[in-house]
């Protein structure tokens, strides 16, 4: 009973919270452009949640491991709630970014210590439960999104900003009343068995290194498909407003549900088939989807889509397989590093092609990185399954 009542409050809240962050996404670069005048300051918005959300993932990991998940998840949603005020009262571009930053900082315990809490709470379903959750972010997303846009006419800045620090704190305190902790220390003191490492160990091991060079990947992929690919659709393929949307819309839908068909899928045969499936899935999807036409090219993309979502939930499945329960947090921040060093450095790497007159070339070279890493996860073994 308190697992479930666990796994609906971290579903449920991080739905909440990203509801919001769907809600203020498209406000945010307005907002700053009208207080500063200044298309480099929205720019600023990204990079200053990117250095923070980057520099946290480890050592919150690291502080959770040792003091307890729950609380610093908690306490995550209420430091997005203080962003969420700050973007409310300010009245300059600085102001605005030091809530992004704060942002970042709220952001990196929600994306990763919520995973960790999950593959203690269920050992031997980690796959199943970390689709759902990441699943129920998505879909916060998309919703929000949606709603923002259906609103946009009725509703100012003020409202949507004041929403988004309202659903923060409520998560935060929907986590800290329902969250079972007593589970998750029982766990952190089960002595641990087979090839279950410590992080030094983690990190000097080949299989384990190449599934982090493939989470870059994929970090790269997800900042391209809410970036890069949009701008190239509307530049090449002459997107509207609305196709524009239904890609977003589409994208979310499609790493969703790849995450909840393939979750459970993950858990019967293992993790190396679905990273593999998922990086070629991917891998195709980037080759060829500039060959079409809209809404073709939409649709080809979901399927690229769909593969992200595959190798998201098998990878990070992966990782807290190799770790006992006092490494589950900083496991889960690290993938969350390499995750956010690819989402950061991607587009802006893309933009450089595309200035160049080179996207067609620079969508073929993620899929030739896509196509090597699923080759290079062939020797990866499966039977290095811990809980």
């Amino acid at each position: 009973m308190n697992d479930t009542k666990s796994i609906f409050a971290l579903n449920g809240s991080v739905f909440l919270l990203m509801f919001g962050v769907g809600m203020i996404v498209a406000r945010l670069p307005d907002k700053i452009l009208r207080l500063s005048g200044s298309v480099t300051q929205v720019g600023a918005l990204a990079a200053t949640f990117a250095v923070s959300y980057i520099l946290f993932q480890i050592p919150v990991g690291r502080l959770a491991d040792r003091f307890g998940c729950k609380w610093f998840l908690s306490g995550g949603y209420f430091v997005c709630a203080l962003a969420g005020l700050l973007f409310y009262l300010a009245d300059t571009s600085a102001a605005l970014l030091v809530g992004r930053m704060i942002q970042g900082i709220g952001e990196a315990p929600v994306w990763a210590l919520a995973p960790a809490l999950l593959s203690i709470l269920y050992p031997n379903n980690k796959a199943r439960v970390m689709g759902w959750y990441n699943a129920s972010l998505h879909i916060g997303l998309m919703a929000g999104s949606l709603t923002g846009a259906l609103l946009s006419r009725v509703w100012h800045d003020a409202e949507a900003f004041l929403l988004f620090s309202v659903l923060s704190a409520l998560g935060g305190l929907w986590i800290g009343a329902a969250v079972c902790s007593q589970k998750i220390e029982k766990q952190k003191t089960v002595p641990t068995t087979g090839r279950m490492w410590n992080m030094r160990a983690l990190f000097g091991n080949r299989s384990v290194l190449i599934v982090f060079w493939g989470i870059l990947l994929y970090g790269i992929g997800y900042g391209l498909f809410l970036t890069i690919i949009p701008a190239f659709l509307i530049q090449a393929k002459q997107a509207t407003a609305d196709a524009v949307g239904y890609f977003f819309a589409l994208f979310y839908i499609a790493i969703s549900f790849a995450q909840i068909v393939i979750g459970p899928i993950a858990d019967r045969i293992g993790r190396k088939i679905p990273m593999i499936a998922g990086m070629l899935a991917a891998a195709s999807g980037m080759f060829i989807f500039p060959l079409f036409s809209l809404p073709v090219a939409i649709a080809v993309l979901a399927f690229s889509g769909c593969g992200l979502g595959v190798f998201l939930v098998a990878s990070l499945a992966f990782l807290n397989d190799q770790v006992s329960a006092a490494y589950k947090a900083t496991v889960s921040g690290a993938f969350y590093l390499f995750w956010g060093l690819g989402f950061f450095l991607g587009p802006i790497l893309m933009g450089i092609a595309g200035d160049a007159g080179a996207y067609a070339e620079g969508f073929a070279a993620m899929g030739v990185l896509y196509m090597l890493l699923a080759f290079m996860l062939l020797p990866l073994s499966d039977s290095e399954r811990g809980h």
